[in-house]
């Protein structure tokens, strides 16, 4: 491979921001595996966003992509997988299996698609200094004859229609809006653009401690809702914050830690099924390798109000956040009706929004 571009390089990236901001450039906030195109020919590489290689999990990918863009070029988008008409993140994590023929055959079963929102080369010629506007100027040129699964992401510089976006592209899947300024050169790692995410509340149980790495203090809590069934599923972590209140927090908790997993309620997570079935609270996975999981059963007495964008499944989607204890909620309370649910959006709607 011989690019004037070439791998591996660190994605741009997008620092958070409450609202929308006025005289930038927008699109929507894709929830897929962040990837770079990298194309010399008939070689092509999908680099991730950690500079590990995406290729061989996406073999139906790089077929598309050696038929639809071209020939010398890199490209900077999103891998997603659509069921139903909305994003599926679940689907993407499938992908990663040491398997091949596991991985052919979910490319059959649930194809993923390639969204380009950048272009960092084209030819000989490095893009990557030119501003933004003329790079999105070269990539809707260069993909005006690609078609699915291979698609230039929806943008715009109409602030209101941006605001748009935001509302109704959440119920396809999106997570939100990213805005970039017009003069903005590519630069590899730096948090130079801006990103705006739904953010909702709910009430949850603190069910579970993880300890941080440094030591004995918290490093994340375990959350929990009750489903329809009575049964406390877990539902995500709170994870953030100052080395301080980790100390605080585990002064908190303490008369909460229970001797063992017995009669809690995630007691069964111990079992090698319950390992195998992915049900533990962040269990082992090929993501996580061998980072210490291990965690504390706390008596589910305890209920805490975080922030999340969004959920997947039954689970937040991301880490949630920290907003405050709520000793006046009973924990029977804290059940997945609390829980807005967006408006439905067809993915292929969002696709049809081509933007400049």
């Amino acid at each position: 491979m011989d690019l004037p571009v070439m791998p591996p390089v660190k994605p741009m990236l997008a620092k958070s921001a409450a609202t929308i901001p006025p005289g930038l450039l927008y699109e929507a906030k894709w929830d897929g595996f962040r990837a770079i195109v990298f194309r010399d020919g008939d070689e092509i590489e999908l680099g991730s966003r950690s500079g590990k290689p995406l290729t061989r999990y996406f073999p139906e990918v790089v077929e598309a992509l050696r038929a639809q863009v071209p020939r010398r070029c890199v490209l900077d988008g999103e891998i997603v997988i659509a069921r139903e008409g909305r994003l599926d993140f679940d689907a993407l994590l499938e992908r990663i299996h040491p398997a091949e023929s596991r991985v052919r055959h979910l490319a059959e079963v649930t194809p993923a698609s390639f969204v380009a929102f950048d272009v960092l080369a084209l030819g000989d010629e490095a893009l990557m200094p030119e501003p933004q506007h003329a790079r999105r100027t070269a990539l809707v040129a260069a993909l005006r004859e690609a078609a699915a699964p291979v698609f230039t992401a929806p943008a715009t510089d109409d602030t209101e229609l941006a605001r748009e976006w935001f509302e109704r592209f959440e119920g396809a899947g999106l997570d939100g809006i990213v805005a970039k300024p017009p003069q903005l050169p590519y630069r590899p790692g730096e948090r130079v653009m801006t990103k705006v995410k739904h953010e909702r509340t709910a009430d949850c149980v603190v069910a579970g401690v993880r300890h941080h790495k440094s030591g004995p203090v918290v490093g994340s809590l375990l959350l929990g809702l009750y489903d329809d069934a009575g049964r406390l599923q877990h539902v995500g972590v709170c994870a953030s914050f100052p080395m301080r209140r980790r100390q605080e927090l585990m002064t908190e908790l303490e008369p909460l830690l229970m001797a063992s997993v017995a009669g809690h309620p995630w007691q069964a997570w111990t079992s090698e099924e319950a390992q195998a079935s992915g049900r533990l609270p962040g269990g082992p996975s090929r993501w996580t390798g061998g980072k210490d999981l291990s965690w504390l059963p706390l008596r589910p007495e305890r209920v805490l109000e975080v922030a999340y964008d969004h959920m997947q499944g039954d689970r937040f989607r991301h880490t949630a956040q920290f907003r405050r204890w709520r000793p006046d909620r009973a924990p029977a309370s804290c059940t997945y009706a609390q829980l807005a649910e967006p408006v439905r959006y067809d993915l292929g709607e969002v696709l049809g929004h081509g933007g400049r």
